[in-house]
């Protein structure tokens, strides 16, 4: 699998911890935090403010690159629930499905990627650039679950979460575990072709402005 064999060109190993940090808002880095769930990794957690916070602290940077030691993960896919359009269009129905993009791509104000604008009918809008402070550093579990709560997120609720392309949804899902709401036994679901998959099939619905529709 061309996934295992990058993750063990990068050196991670069964049972060792691995920490993901980007240079930006953390999105990517929680991308990085999926998949490894995804394929079975549990040992995984997010550089709380990333790179920035790293240096912003003095410390330690080099341009060198790393020549691992082979790592021996084997690839375990499925750890982490995904879902097609049918089952993001379900969680909407029954559940709670949030949508990760900035407001003005939900409302359909603009749409700088795909052929439709706006948002899956009944998807509420929890922006995954509002998950850090004015630091880059994550809000506190107590302030995540606060904002979750207000759009009807409990623990017992089915959650799901979809962006443009299923990168910045990672980061709504990591927050909601964060935030006490999910855990390892019951992550949220991410839909993976997000809003890219869904705006491309004229035979599905799209709903505009602030409301879920």
């Amino acid at each position: 699998m061309a996934l295992e064999r990058v993750l063990r060109a990068a050196g991670v190993r069964a049972g060792h911890p691995v920490v993901a940090y980007d240079g930006g808002d953390g999105s990517v880095a929680a991308r990085v935090w999926w998949l490894l769930r995804w394929a079975g990794h549990d040992e995984v957690a997010v550089l709380d403010g990333g790179f920035a916070a790293w240096t912003s602290e003095a410390r330690e940077v080099t341009a060198a690159t790393p020549a691992p030691k082979p790592g021996d993960i084997e690839v375990r896919p499925g750890a982490m629930p995904v879902v097609d359009a049918d089952g993001a269009a379900t969680l909407a129905r029954t559940g709670v499905l949030l949508d990760a993009r900035a407001g003005a791509r939900y409302r359909g104000e603009t749409e700088p990627v795909d052929p439709r604008a706006g948002h899956i009918p009944g998807a509420l809008n929890a922006p995954s650039a509002e998950h850090v402070g004015a630091d880059g550093r994550w809000l506190t579990a107590a302030a995540l679950a606060t904002r979750f709560q207000s759009l009807g997120v409990t623990a017992d609720t089915p959650i799901g979460a979809y962006c443009g392309s299923g990168v910045t949804a990672s980061s709504v899902i990591l927050a909601l575990e964060v935030a006490g709401l999910t855990d390892k036994t019951t992550p949220a679901t991410l839909y993976a072709g997000s809003w890219s998959n869904w705006s491309t099939d004229p035979t599905r619905p799209t709903a505009t402005g602030p409301d879920a529709g």
